[in-house]
């Protein structure tokens, strides 16, 4: 790592020759394969872009030009090279380096995009506001790829910097043909056409070449150009938007690129260099993984590519047998996914049955809107998707699934709080977005098999949209029900307890440790779990209007959640118990593991027993059973610390 080792900042590279910066694309691959092996991370899509992330730093000076990154997990060469190669030893771990481009990390970071196809919008604003402010000396450019211009957003806004010839942007796309899995769809088939048009430059290099001592020659084949590209490349769809485009270029020719990229700045408009990568490139076992070439990564043996403890039985691979059982008894089940067949489940329903599986791209809008015209159909579409991601299809939901009263079934991955990939893919904010929705119903199963049996009640629901939500990672054990109240499910019963703790899906253990914590200290306390969260069961107004303090616990937020639904509807039946809400608090959150999140926020046995207990108070004191303190304070009883918000301020 010798010439790594002397790269602190972008500036470092201006010097390097050729040879060398090939030494040095080496060392960094050797550099990701080591650190992100035994981080966990995105290593494939870090792999592909070493020559291009060296090209773009050394023909662009940021953080005075602005280079942005779609999608931000490929931004790990982008840190190495901003002076944060040292923090790789705790990548996506509590307190270290950011999976994704990270604001208060560096100054090179220029959006905290880790959401697909927004970067050429954010581009377009930029250049927008540098012409208004009469600013001409500080570059736009924007790296899209991994899929990326699959997405909607990124057509909006392409159709927005073509418009403007005078307000210049460098576009690079990132060409390696995949999301997660192999680019689908029309826009894939005009990439793999374009890297045909090699060929063109091919023969007017040869022709300079042949004809350079005659330069009529050369000029008659010049001026035929035109005639000759519409001959060997395929119609360019870049320039029919009014793109000036460049490439196609080897994304691992550092020299190319820094060429192309020279070029594209100098001409003063939008341009387009279309640069083919390899994703995984370098790394044999990430080459050679046909599924998603390493696109993340668990802990790994570097040496042979394979995980260095088995993960168990996770959630993901749950849904997934059941919705191929499922699929066996109902011919009219289809899969939706966007861009993510593997990481959602439905890689083996794809196997399975690959004419019932939908993969649309990076476009969650479109995936909700065509699975309502699937229901129209007269089919049922599962929407398989992570739980930050449906909240960019919140309106499609709204008015194109729920407003038709569709029979199409949500199944949101990552749901709660996931961790280690940061503030923007944490998904809580489900609960409280989409509970307002007419005609939904919210399931959050607890375990396997309620996660089993929501979804097939789920899916026997045709006359309007139903939402089953599930955190990331291992399942654990079932947890057994000791009795039931309707459609509400009980936990731990108790002989005239005076709390009544609501578990919200994963958060059930937790309660009943709680539980467990509060019997130890004379309080008797319930644990129930509704399953089925929105609307609110009448059987659980009913339960919670029969108890002192009622306490509710979900990993969602704790404005606007399944807490407040439950306050709102006791309320309304006129019941007076006083309640307490455990949630996850409304701002974003840093990565870490789960559980060091959720302790950070206060969820944690400990810290919610410890809160209720000053709430109660001994038996027979504390609440009073017509919802008021003992001191006549009435109301709501204030939820957890929030550990985060200290270390916040």
């Amino acid at each position: 790592m010798q010439l790594l080792n002397t790269i602190g900042a972008p500036g470092d590279l201006a010097g390097l020759s050729p040879g060398e910066l090939r030494v040095l694309a080496a060392e960094i691959r050797a550099f990701l394969v080591e650190n992100v092996c035994r981080t966990g991370g995105h290593l494939g899509p870090n792999l592909g872009v070493v020559e291009l992330t060296l090209a773009l730093h050394r023909v662009f000076d940021s953080p005075s030009d602005r280079i942005l990154w779609d999608t931000g997990h490929q931004t790990y060469v982008h840190k190495m090279l901003t002076g944060r190669r040292d923090g790789f030893d705790r990548l996506r771990s509590q307190g270290g380096l950011s999976g994704y481009p990270a604001r208060e990390e560096s100054e090179h970071d220029v959006i905290e995009n880790s959401h697909a196809s927004t970067a050429l919008a954010y581009a377009d604003g930029l250049a927008k506001g540098y012409r208004l402010q009469g600013i001409s000396d500080r570059a736009v450019v924007v790296v899209v790829g991994d899929g990326a211009l699959t997405g909607g957003m990124a057509w909006e806004a392409l159709n927005s910097i073509a418009a403007a010839r005078d307000r210049p942007v460098v576009i690079v796309v990132n060409d390696n043909g995949r999301s997660y899995s192999p680019t689908v769809g029309g826009l894939a088939d005009r990439l793999a056409a374009l890297r045909v048009s090699r060929r063109y430059e091919q023969v007017l290099a040869w022709g300079k070449r042949r004809f350079r001592d005659t330069p009529l020659v050369y000029g008659v084949l010049y001026g035929i150009k035109q005639g000759l590209k519409e001959m060997l490349a395929p119609q360019n769809m870049f320039e029919d938007l009014g793109l000036k485009y460049v490439g196609p270029i080897d994304g691992h020719d550092v020299a190319a690129m820094e060429s192309a990229l020279r070029r594209a700045r100098d001409l003063g408009m939008p341009v387009l260099v279309h640069c083919l990568t390899r994703k995984g490139k370098g790394y044999a076992p990430a080459e050679e993984d046909v599924a998603d070439c390493f696109h993340a990564v668990k802990a790994m043996d570097p040496r042979t590519g394979k995980p260095v403890a088995a993960s168990g039985r996770s959630w993901t691979s749950e849904f997934s047998a059941e919705l191929v059982a499922l699929a066996q008894e109902r011919p009219d089940l289809v899969g939706i996914t966007a861009a993510m067949l593997g990481p959602t489940g439905l890689a083996a329903l794809a196997q399975a049955h690959p004419e019932r599986v939908f993969d649309v791209g990076i476009a969650e809008q479109h995936a909700v809107t065509s699975a309502a015209g699937l229901a129209l159909s007269g089919l049922h579409p599962v929407v398989a998707i992570y739980s930050t991601f449906l909240t960019r299809a919140v309106d499609q939901v709204l008015m194109d699934v729920a407003l038709h009263r569709c029979g199409v079934t949500f199944v949101l991955d990552r749901a709660g709080v996931t961790g280690d990939d940061g503030a923007s893919h944490n998904g809580v904010w489900d609960l409280a977005l989409f509970r307002v929705v007419p005609g939904l119903t919210i399931a959050a199963p607890r375990d396997g098999a309620t996660l089993r049996r929501t979804l097939r009640e789920a899916v026997a629901i045709s006359d309007h949209p139903t939402l089953v939500r599930f955190p990331k990672g291992a399942v654990g054990e079932d947890i057994p029900v000791v009795a039931t109240d309707g459609p509400v499910e009980v936990l731990r019963a108790g002989s005239a307890p005076d709390v009544l703790i609501v578990a919200v899906g994963p958060m059930a253990s937790l309660c009943l440790r709680v539980a467990d914590r509060l019997g130890e200290r004379g309080i008797g306390a319930a644990v129930v779990d509704p399953v089925w969260v929105q609307p609110v069961a009448p059987e659980l107004v009913a339960l919670a209007c029969r108890h002192r303090l009622v306490v509710t616990v979900e990993d969602g937020l704790r404005d606007g959640g399944v807490g407040t639904a439950l306050a709102e509807a006791v309320r309304a039946a006129g019941g007076r118990p006083a309640t307490m809400n455990f949630g996850v608090p409304r701002r974003f959150l840093r990565h870490g593991t789960r559980s060091e999140v959720l302790a950070d926020c206060g969820l944690t046995d400990g810290d919610v027993a410890a809160a209720v207990l000053r709430a109660a108070g001994p038996p027979g004191h504390g609440v009073n059973g017509d919802g008021r303190h003992d001191n006549g304070v009435a109301g709501l009883v204030p939820a957890a610390h929030d550990r985060t918000e200290e270390r916040v301020r």
